[in-house]
Formats: structure tokens, C-alpha cells, sequence
């Protein structure tokens, strides 16, 4: 046994070195709290910079490479509120059949029924020397289109054929951007922009970007050679936002651009229509080469 001096010396060790392990695990608490709130700093900077790259992404007016292109209205200087119409509600097309074998030429007059899907790409129909006009009869009016198999014959050759088989009856223009373009073709309603026709077919593309002229017809897709049934009518200046690697032109509207001009109107910021515009008929007409 030791003395009462080496007891009481041992005892003030001891309860110095518990003091000293107090301090070292608060030093430890304390750089682990820096830590964490030097990350907490870190993650909440890195969400305010990408919710500030989002919202600059989501100004700038960008067409899009497929079925849904996108742009955004651009403001002014003096502009600094913007109200935005709310989007129409569309109808859904009309209830139609689907072919389970290979699609057979249509008749001149129309078929009887709206085809709304297909087993594969339809057979050529068309004579390519024959010209091809579309009268298209919307709620909002009438207005006709000249086709060009020579620059498009597959794009033009599809188009008659969905035209006869009555495809377009009944189908809204479910994409309308102001300044840009109008699109419709979507035979199978929501999510619009997104149907299944049954086949894709490939890019007939222009040579430059002076091919957009404006009211030009173009299809609209969803990257290389994803063509089906989407189309597009370029509106007055916007052609020069398309690039000519990425639409197929087919042909341009030759009358009634009035009527294309109050659809175009009829588009809100989200691209949305706040009136649904609705293809009541398309007609084809051929007139066989002199």
C-alpha cells in the first residue's frame, strides 16, 4: 500500500488526464460540427447555383430535335411580368382500327374507317411525276397544301396514304409556339407528342436552311430517321430556328395562310394551345402530270 501523498497523487493524475480526454473529444465534436456545416454551406450553394442554370436553361428559346421541339417566349427590357394563357384541353382522336398485315394502297376517295395504327410502313402510292395538293379543314378554317415528292417522295408518299386512310380526322394541332411553328399528327392523343403509328422511315433532308421557308411543311421527329405521322407548318420567321439536318421538308401550304397565321396566334408560353384546334378533314387530290 502506498502513502496518503502517493494516493492523493494518483488521484490528481488521474483527474488529469480525464480533463485532458474531455477536451480532445470536444475538439473532436467541434471539428466534426465545422465539417458538417461546411458541407451544409457547400450543398446548399451547389443547389442555388443549378436551380439558377435551370431557370437560365428554361429562358432561352431552343427548338427541339423531336416530336415536342421546345422554345420559351423572350422579353423585352421593359417587359418584366409575363402572363401566361392557360393551355386549352384537347380532344382525344377519334377511336380507329389497326392493321395486323401489310398496309395495302388506300383508295383515292378514302377508306372507310380511320386507320389509327399500322403493321409497317405502307407501299409506294403515289405517282412521283403526279401532283399532290391536301386540303385540310380545321374548326379554325380551311387551308391547302402543295406536296413535293420529288424533294420528299417517302415523306409525301406517307402523307397521302395517312390522309386516305382518314389518320388526321379528328386530330388536334397539340403543339403551337408562337413565332415558330405549329404541330400536329398525334392520332393517339395523350401524351401528346408521343404516339405510336406502328413504323418509322427515314430523312429526306434538305440542303440548307433556306429550304424553311416560311409555311413550309416539314415532319416532325424524334431524332434520325424516327419520321411517322408528326408534322410541323413553319410560321412566319421560323424557319430560321430549324436545322436542316434534323426535318424532312415535304411541301408548303399555297393557300389560306391567314388560317395558319390565327392558329399560330392561338400558343402560350408552355407551347401549349389555349384554344384546341382540331383537323376535321384532310382530302387529298392528285392531278396526274400533263
Amino acid at each position: 500500500m502506498g502513502t496518503s501523498a502517493e494516493k492523493h497523487a494518483r488521484q490528481k493524475q488521474g483527474r488529469t488526464a480525464r480533463v485532458q480526454q474531455a477536451r480532445k473529444q470536444l475538439t473532436r465534436q467541434q471539428r466534426k460540427q465545422r465539417v458538417v456545416t461546411v458541407v451544409g454551406i457547400v450543398l446548399a450553394a451547389a443547389l442555388l447555383l443549378s436551380v439558377a442554370a435551370m431557370l437560365v436553361q428554361d429562358s432561352s428559346p431552343t427548338p427541339s430535335d423531336g416530336s415536342t421541339t421546345t422554345t420559351t417566349t423572350t422579353t423585352t427590357p421593359e417587359q418584366t411580368t409575363t402572363t401566361v394563357d392557360t393551355g386549352a384541353a384537347l380532344p382525344a382522336p377519334p377511336e380507329g382500327i389497326t392493321l395486323t398485315q401489310a398496309t395495302p394502297c388506300p383508295p383515292a376517295e378514302g377508306s372507310q374507317k380511320r386507320v389509327q395504327k399500322f403493321a409497317g410502313p405502307p407501299p409506294t402510292c403515289i405517282d412521283p411525276a403526279a401532283t399532290y395538293t391536301a386540303e385540310v379543314t380545321t374548326n379554325k378554317g380551311t387551308f391547302t397544301m402543295q406536296l413535293d415528292p420529288a424533294a420528299a417522295p417517302v415523306a409525301s408518299n406517307n402523307f397521302v396514304v395517312l390522309s386516305r386512310y382518314r389518320f388526321f380526322d379528328g386530330v388536334a394541332f397539340h403543339r403551337i409556339v408562337p413565332g415558330f411553328v405549329i404541330q400536329g399528327g398525334d392520332g393517339d392523343g395523350e401524351p401528346w407528342g408521343n404516339n405510336d403509328l406502328g413504323y418509322t422511315f427515314g430523312d429526306e433532308l434538305p440542303s440548307g436552311p433556306e429550304a424553311y421557308t416560311d409555311y413550309s411543311l416539314a415532319m416532325a421527329n424524334a431524332g434520325p430517321a424516327t419520321n411517322g405521322s408528326q408534322f410541323f407548318v413553319v410560321l412566319p420567321g421560323g424557319g430560321q430556328q430549324l436545322n436542316p439536318a434534323n426535318y424532312s421538308r415535304f411541301g408548303e401550304v399555297i393557300s389560306g395562310r391567314e388560317v395558319i397565321d390565327a392558329i399560330g396566334a392561338l400558343g402560350n408560353e408552355n407551347q401549349e394551345p389555349t384554344e384546341p384546334v382540331v383537323i376535321e378533314s384532310v382530302r387529298i387530290t392528285e392531278t396526274p402530270a400533263a
